[in-house]
């Protein structure tokens, strides 16, 4: 059985102030995904984003980076090797030195500041993913992304004002109502993240994270055998009752709110 994905982890402080990086990845970099956050133990990732963390595809890519280190696709694959094997510093690293040689490769910029917000450094990623795009040709992607750097930094409204942004130009997009879902979690609006993501879950399709989430918020609101039947959907028995289990882990640490317990914003995803 798999290890339980690592996105509780935002459970263990005392007021929800942390919160994994969005479309930034943070635990879930094998994802490479603007999806925030789990409960899931599957975390399935992209077939590319799996091959490439990959042990001897990350040297693979290394081998290809060291013979030019200008190539910014061959930093491209490395940084996001790197990325999905958790290898978080050496990504920004790679990223950093290619942005150098490359400063006008949006693409390889927008890698920089995913990396960077994996790493911790929140505030340099916002800076950085906000060179990524223009406001004359903006990116949806980034946009959650920025957003995700600010709900990190305890940047709550400003935040969701990117979120909006965002599902302006990509309508009902489930990765950023999943992400808004969870801003307002973190400040303990359990009620409209439970709206905003029953939204993105309504989506159909939708990356099983989505799923794990709105289980989550469901759950913090002490309806355990609702958000155990969410938790439990289209999953194998030993999967399902992983992901029981730790959601049950989560809800018993004393660092979630009370059931019930409402604030001016919550978490995303």
């Amino acid at each position: 059985m798999r290890q339980p994905f690592c996105l509780a982890r935002f459970l263990t402080t005392a007021a929800m102030t942390t919160i994994l990086a969005a479309g930034l990845a943070g635990c879930k970099t094998a994802g490479m995904s603007d999806v925030t956050g789990s409960v899931t133990p599957r975390a399935e990732a992209p077939p590319v984003a799996a091959a490439a963390a990959d042990p001897s595809r990350v040297e693979a890519y290394g081998e290809r980076y060291r013979a030019n280190p200008r190539d910014a696709d061959a930093a491209m694959q490395y940084g996001q090797a790197l990325r999905a094997s958790g290898q978080r510093a050496q990504a920004v690293a790679v990223f950093e030195q290619a942005t150098l040689t490359n400063p006008s490769n949006k693409t390889l910029l927008a890698g920089y500041g995913r990396a960077l917000a994996d790493n911790g450094n929140f505030q340099r990623a916002f800076d950085v993913l906000a060179t990524a795009h223009t406001p004359t040709n903006p990116d949806w992607r980034i946009l959650s992304a920025q957003g995700a750097a600010l709900d990190q930094m305890g940047r709550h409204d400003e935040a969701r004002r990117y979120y909006t942004s965002a599902l302006n130009i990509r309508p009902d997009e489930p990765s950023v109502l999943s992400n808004l879902g969870l801003s307002y979690m973190l400040s303990k609006d359990l009620q409209q993240a439970e709206a905003t993501l029953r939204r993105a879950y309504g989506r159909g399709g939708v990356d099983p994270r989505v799923r794990q989430n709105l289980g989550l918020v469901v759950g913090l609101q002490g309806r355990f055998g609702e958000a155990e039947t969410i938790v439990r959907a289209d999953l194998p028995p030993d999967e399902a009752a992983a992901n029981v289990a730790y959601l049950k882990q989560m809800l018993n640490n004393k660092g979630a709110p009370q059931a019930g317990a409402r604030g001016d914003g919550p978490q995303r995803s």
